[in-house]
Parts: structure tokens; C-alpha cells; sequence
């Protein structure tokens, strides 16, 4: 794993709110990532998160067009807490490290993992923001997205809106089947061009929850399949919003809660380790 970022990847991503890291995992990491994640949700069985029996592309209350949405990926979240070969991969010590660096936090948890399977022909993800769904305010949450085949503009690449993250505001315009819907509250950005990643499998990307990003059509006979993980700045709290929270948990909070749960958002590197 090159898990080293240098000074000017840091300070690409600080300025651009987006990192793509080539070469990140090798051959045979590749491989080992691939069969246990393949495995992992396999044994869910469709159910998107552990906690509950909604399935990939039913209506979770998160996204607001749910038949648009299923098909656009099979997304299983949280594939972390129901098994342990992909538990052994997200909880590393040195993802936690990189995404501290990059937001330039003392420490790093988990806020979910999710596995992405675009499935052939599958419908683009509109233009959109992440950390406004969540149920913290933070503007230095950020995610990896792992790819674990290789990512064309043909099958479905990631595009960023570079700088996008120091405008854009902890507020939610929603993601729906409209593709630019998102400009009508960021509209300088429906007029500027955006970064494609088009990357090989074992590379990755890093962007700001704040980042404006979407993701292209599926235009090929083939799966385009990606692992991901979203994650906190250690001492956020908690905002009134349950997003992927489970019930019980969900409902024991009140609004300034530190988020610190080690069963729900795991520690996963805190620069006091070193």
C-alpha cells in the first residue's frame, strides 16, 4: 500500500478539495481486497446496512428517487461490522493516517464504509455533496474510493468540481435524477469544467464531503466496482440527523453529542499512536 502522501499531494488536495493517488494498492492487494469484499457481500445478501432488512436499491429515506437510485449502484454499507476480513481492511491504521493528513486532524473514525457496484448500463450519480447528509457538521470529513477494476469515462469515472469545497455549505440541496440539480444553489460551478478520475484498479481517490462530484453512465456489458469509506474528524457531534445511524443508537443522542461510539465509528489512527 502507498500509504506515504508527500507535502505536494497534501497540498493538492488542500487546494483542490480532491486527491487521486495512482498505484495505491498493488497486484496482489488488489486481488485480496477484490475476493474479501466479493465475499462480504455476498454473505449480506442484499441487506444494505447491518442493522436493518432494507435491501440495495429499496427506498432507505436517505436518497429521494429510490428506483433512479437503484439503479445507479449496489451499495452495501458498513460491511465492516459484519465481517471481519473487510473489518482488517478498513480499521488500518495507515488509511486513518492519510485521511488525518489530508484534513489535518488530530484523529480519524469511520463514519461508514459502502461498497459501490455500478452494474452494466447503471445511471450516472448526479452532481451532489456528501457531508450535508451526514449526521455531523465537520468541513474536513473527506472519503476514499478504492478502485477495484479499472475506472474509465466509459463505465463510469468519478468527476470532481476542483476548489468546490471552500464554497459550498453545510446545507443539504439533496441528490436526485436531475444531473446538475446541484448547480441551481452552486451556480458559478454549472459553468466551469470538471476533473475526471480515470484511474486503474489499486488506485484511489480522496475527496472533501464538500466537494462537489458525481459519477458517469455505466455504458459498458461490464460491473465497474469500487470499495469506499467515509470518514470523521475524531470529537465532531452529533447534529439531529440519523443517516446510516441505527434506531437505537440514533435515539439515545441529543444534538452536541460527541459521535465517539467505538461499535458504530471506530478510532482508527490518532496522531498521539505515533
Amino acid at each position: 500500500m502507498r500509504h506515504d502522501l508527500t507535502a505536494e499531494e497534501i497540498s493538492s488536495y488542500r487546494t483542490n478539495g480532491f486527491l487521486i493517488v495512482d498505484d495505491f494498492l498493488n497486484e496482489e492487494e488488489v486481488k485480496l481486497w477484490k475476493e474479501t469484499i466479493d465475499l462480504a457481500i455476498d454473505k449480506r445478501q442484499g441487506r444494505k446496512f447491518p442493522h436493518s432488512e432494507v435491501k440495495t436499491g429499496d427506498s432507505d429515506g436517505i436518497n429521494k428517487d429510490a428506483e433512479y437510485f437503484g439503479k445507479v449502484f449496489d451499495q452495501i454499507i458498513n460491511l465492516w461490522m459484519t465481517d471481519e476480513g473487510v473489518k482488517n481492511l478498513m480499521l488500518d491504521k495507515r488509511l486513518g493516517k492519510m485521511a488525518a493528513n489530508l484534513a489535518q486532524t488530530d484523529g480519524i473514525r469511520i463514519w461508514h464504509d459502502q461498497s459501490l457496484v455500478k452494474q452494466p448500463w447503471g445511471n450516472p450519480t448526479s452532481w451532489h455533496l456528501d457531508t450535508p447528509f451526514w449526521s455531523f457538521n465537520d468541513r474536513e470529513a473527506l472519503s476514499i474510493w478504492v478502485a477495484l477494476e479499472d475506472v474509465t469515462l466509459q463505465n463510469g469515472c468519478l468527476y470532481f468540481m476542483p476548489g468546490s469545497n471552500k464554497d459550498t455549505e453545510l446545507v443539504e440541496p439533496g441528490i436526485g435524477s436531475n444531473m446538475g440539480d446541484v448547480f441551481n444553489s452552486y451556480p458559478k460551478y454549472g459553468t466551469r469544467e470538471p476533473q475526471p478520475a480515470v484511474i486503474k484498479a489499486g488506485s484511489c481517490t480522496f475527496h472533501n464531503g464538500l466537494t462537489i462530484h458525481a459519477a458517469g453512465v455505466n455504458m459498458t456489458p461490464r460491473t465497474r466496482k469500487a470499495m469506499t469509506c467515509a470518514y470523521m474528524p475524531d470529537g465532531a457531534v452529533f447534529n439531529g440527523k440519523q443517516n446510516v445511524l441505527p434506531d437505537d443508537y440514533f435515539k439515545s443522542l441529543k444534538i452536541g453529542d460527541i459521535l465517539n461510539n467505538e461499535e458504530q465509528n471506530p478510532l482508527i489512527y490518532h496522531k498521539n499512536w505515533d
